[in-house]
């Protein structure tokens, strides 16, 4: 049987999908083998059955050889020779169950049908939905039989949408089904069960006109193409449409059936002004669906046309507004990655922690799975290219996304046919609007001239002009001729920053670098300072206490600085307390700090910001995990004020603010020659990273980490990396790779006499055997870890131990063993007073309880576990307690406490999206049956 994850999809092109993504399966009649057998899964289909398929009546003479070379073929792209089996009289394709989507569908299907929950069909009918990717078997064209299961399939998938829209008005989401039913009536003009699901859900959104026309052109069509009427039940709803029948009234929405609204559109400029003519072609294209790329040169206004038609818009997408900056051109930081923006579109979405998949593959079809059937807005901002663009695309047609990029994105507009919207500068007519909205229009129409100067002086570029006219704003006693004399002066002693030639256009008219040098010029020194030394910031945006420790100073001192940066619009508060650059601006920015600061002092500043970010995130991570901190600090350099969150709340909040900016300030230690820093602030983010299932970001932080700490010969920071190494490959199921790297770990623990590392390292191996089924092998390892966690002071340590090397014990059968073991490790647990370790600990005294037979004693185990669980709001772990309290209730013939207990269970673990949720339904239907006899 081929490997666990390989699927062959067959709803839309014919492909394989493995586990380092999907593979291309080239040749019609290889993609018709692979088809047909995947259509027989598990089943054997005859050599002569194959052929007549494959070929028809154009059979050469040479075709059970070529069959056998497309088998062998296809073996190699399905990763394993064991994938298809040779068996009398043909081939048999063995890839495990549910291989391929449609089996998938199908299996949706059947749990949508059989569920007398009505969320739980809209959730099961909505995923089977999204793995139609297009029309089926599309590209296997030429095969009879084959057109003829295309034909199925695609009656299936209009079963499937009928179904869903039937579902989908059960639970009240009338509103968000209009745009998805307009487009399937418009698909299928005939089809009377679409219009009656179209015309209710308008009635419903109290469109009740709409809904009546909606009737009155199906009946006109019908008589115009087929010569006949509605059917009785058709004109039924009419009538009762008319009369407004108390019958056909919406449900009142179940509180699961909810869907969180995004909103995560930026604030409008309050000054946008013109682009008349992109506002139309936007508007021109809102009920297309698909993708729109804004393109344009930096500072151009695309952001501003993007949001300013987006909030314009937002009755028209009733799901919700997501919107990302993908940073494609941030000269401080790296692109951001699809992962990160999807992790982000997830949260936005209401998707769990616990349901967000490691694979960036299985988040982009868990996304598109989630945003189908609604009509969403998406705004991606700022891209890079189109590779960094196509997993964020929604793939729903009744959603939109507007790119915007300095890039045309040509192969979006050819492989995805997004529309291209073109911005260019403002007209000149334009120009001076902008001019007006932001200085009045009192002052301009006083000095038409004078404004006019400063536009074309300005290049109608409307962040050089949003430039110009703040600082103008802020002197309302300089005239407009008098400013656009100086800016005429400035472009005699502009062109600082080589950098900004891109936008300089051969003469003083178009060069945008006066522009920033006369507002720079304005500054006091200490803002001119700070200016400088903000294009040395890696991240995204920056918190005002590190803006402080940026520039050496004391909190309250940068306060007044950033006030004057911000007024003088060269620095953005986008959101409280968080400051950013224009991107040109940086730029601009960097190279002053080029050649006004001494290497010395740049250096000096770059080490400051580390210093701030590893000291504030060391703190954060010891209130997040007071009882487990490994390493330890030099004091920070003078001028740095550290951050010091003083709860778990406020620990994790500063963690989740400043997420991008830790992952950019990795690499920027790493190459700034500060691998120190490198590796400790890896290593201080590592518990966030992995609660908050940022999985991918976990790893790249540790393999820069490692990169560091081998590069100075840093053996103790080499293993803090390996072991970090080692747990994320463990999360991610490389387990390969994860017991290299604990070894490595434990090997350089060793060099350097650092038991504690050796312990953690030896406990981490035991879990990742623990997983991988190897208990005996787990229980060496957490015994070894016992041994050397005694030889330090670390209780809490020992605590977590105890229990390991106890649930290791029950694991092994060893049940009475288990007890003494987690009883220590509950002593211990209480003394530190580690609520966590408690809950587990009570959770494993409570499983041994149960295998020993003694099943009240289990209940009070799992009793007490539960009341610790939900202070530390460990929903998954308060879940699994519940599934094992359920089953000593069962022993104890205790029914309705038992059933109590697996819905409690059932409820929090699809609340998480937890696959575990199916072993409930099947515990509390078993139940349930053994009850009717």
């Amino acid at each position: 049987m081929a490997g666990a994850g390989v699927r062959v999809r067959l709803l839309g092109p014919v492909e394989v999908v493995v586990a380092d993504g999907p593979q291309a399966v080239n040749g019609l009649r290889r993609r018709a083998v692979l088809a047909t057998l995947a259509l027989h899964a598990g089943r054997v289909v005859s050599v002569d059955r194959l052929i007549d398929v494959v070929w028809g009546d154009d059979l050469p003479a040479t075709a059970a050889n070529t069959l056998q070379r497309h088998v062998s073929y296809l073996r190699g792209v399905l990763g394993e020779p064991g994938s298809i089996v040779a068996r009398q009289p043909g081939y048999l394709l063995d890839t495990g169950p549910e291989s391929t989507d449609v089996q998938a569908a199908e299996r949706l299907l059947d749990l949508a049908r059989r569920t007398t929950d009505r969320n739980e069909r809209v959730e099961h009918l909505t995923a089977a939905v999204a793995l139609w990717r297009g029309p089926p078997l599309a590209d296997v064209a030429g095969s009879p039989w084959l057109e003829e299961q295309a034909e199925h399939l695609a009656r299936l998938r209009l079963e499937a949408e009928r179904a869903l829209a039937e579902a989908r008005l059960s639970v009240g989401e009338h509103a968000r089904l209009v745009p998805g039913l307009e487009r399937l009536v418009r698909e299928h003009p005939f089809d009377e069960q679409l219009h009656a699901q179209l015309m209710l859900a308008l009635y419903r959104d109290g469109r009740q006109g709409e809904a009546v026309a909606t009737y009155r052109r199906l009946r006109d069509t019908l008589r115009e193409n087929l010569g006949i009427d509605p059917s009785l039940r058709l004109r039924d709803l009419e009538c009762a449409i008319l009369r407004q029948d108390t019958a056909i009234a919406a449900p009142a929405p179940t509180a699961s059936a909810q869907v969180p609204v995004a909103a995560q559109l930026p604030p409008p400029v309050p000054t946008f002004t013109g682009r008349d003519a992109e506002l139309a072609a936007l508007d021109a294209l809102v009920d297309r669906g698909g993708a729109v790329v804004i393109s344009g040169t930096a500072g151009v206004g695309k952001t501003a046309l993007a949001v300013h038609w987006a909030h314009r818009a937002t009755e028209r997408f009733p799901d919700g507004q997501l919107y990302v900056n993908l940073r494609g051109f941030d000269p401080g930081a790296a692109p951001t990655e699809p992962a990160r923006a999807l992790h982000g579109f997830l949260e936005a979405l209401g998707v769990p922690a616990a349901r967000m998949p490691s694979d960036p593959d299985a988040m982009v079809s868990l996304y598109r799975t989630t945003v189908a059937g609604r009509r969403l807005l998406v705004v991606l901002d700022n891209a890079r290219d189109a590779e960094q663009v196509r997993p964020l695309l929604p793939g729903s047609p009744d959603c939109l996304a507007i790119v915007t990029s300095r890039d045309q994105l040509v192969p979006l507009v050819v492989t995805e046919s997004a529309q291209p919207v073109p911005l260019d500068l403002l007209s000149p007519d334009e120009a001076r609007d902008l001019l007006v909205r932001r200085l009045g229009e009192r002052q301009v129409a006083a000095e038409p001239a004078a404004a006019d100067d400063i536009a074309d002086r300005c290049a109608r570029l409307p962040i050089a002009l949003a430039i110009v006219s703040a600082r103008a704003a802020t002197n309302r006693h300089f005239s407009l001729a008098a400013v656009a004399g100086e800016l005429r002066d400035l472009h005699a002693v502009a062109g600082e920053l080589s950098d900004l030639d891109a936008f300089d256009g051969g003469d003083e008219a178009t060069d945008v670098r006066a522009v920033f040098s006369w507002s720079y010029r304005t500054l006091s020194p200490p803002a001119a300072r700070l200016f400088r030394l903000l294009s040395l910031h890696p991240g995204p945006d920056v918190s005002a206490p590190a803006v402080a420790s940026l520039a050496g100073v004391a909190p309250q001192a940068s306060g007044p600085v950033l006030t004057e940066l911000t007024r003088a619009n060269l620095f953005t508060e986008h959101t409280y307390g968080r400051y950013a650059f224009h991107d040109l601006l940086r730029a601009y920015a960097a190279g002053l700090a080029d050649e006004a600061e001494p290497p010395a002092e740049r250096a000096a500043a770059v080490q400051r910001l580390l210093d701030h970010c590893l000291h504030t995130a060391h703190a954060a991570d010891l209130v997040l995990h007071p009882h487990f901190s490994e390493i330890s600090l030099a004091s920070p350099r003078a001028g740095v004020t550290p951050e010091r969150p003083r709860s778990k709340a406020a620990a994790t909040a500063w963690f989740t603010a400043e997420l991008p900016v830790l992952l950019a300030a990795v690499p920027l230690a790493a190459r700034s020659g500060f691998e120190g820093h490198a590796w400790r602030l890896a290593w201080t983010m590592a518990g966030f990273l992995h609660r908050q299932g940022h999985w991918q970001d976990w790893l790249g932080t540790q393999r820069i980490a490692l990169a560091a700490a081998s590069r100075i010969g840093d053996q103790a920071g080499q293993g803090h990396a390996h072991r970090s190494l080692g747990l994320a490959c463990s999360r991610l199921r490389r387990y390969d790779e994860a017991d290299d790297h604990l070894r490595r770990a434990f090997d350089l623990f060793t060099v350097v006499g650092d038991d504690a590392g050796r312990a953690h390292t030896c406990l981490n191996l035991g879990q990742l055997a623990e997983r991988q089924g190897r208990y005996q092998q787990a229980l060496t390892h957490s015994r070894r870890a016992l041994t050397l966690f005694r030889g330090t002071d670390n209780r809490a340590g020992q605590g977590y131990t105890l229990n390991a090397v106890g649930w290791q014990e029950a694991l092994l059968g060893n049940h009475h063993r288990a007890l003494e073991s987690c009883g220590a490790a509950l002593g211990m647990l209480r003394e530190v007073d580690d609520v966590q370790g408690q809950a587990d600990t009570w959770d494993s005294l409570g499983h041994a309880h149960h295998q020993l037979g003694d099943d009240r004693r289990a209940v009070a185990c799992y009793e007490q576990a539960l009341e610790l669980f939900t202070q530390v709001q460990d929903r998954y772990a308060e879940a699994s307690t519940y599934a094992n309290l359920g089953r000593s209730h069962r022993a104890l013939a205790d029914v309705a406490a038992a059933r109590a207990a697996w819905r409690r269970a059932l409820t929090i673990l699809d609340d998480l999206g937890d696959a575990d949720a199916e072993a409930i339904r099947v515990d509390l239907e078993q139940l349930d049956a053994a009850q009717l006899h």
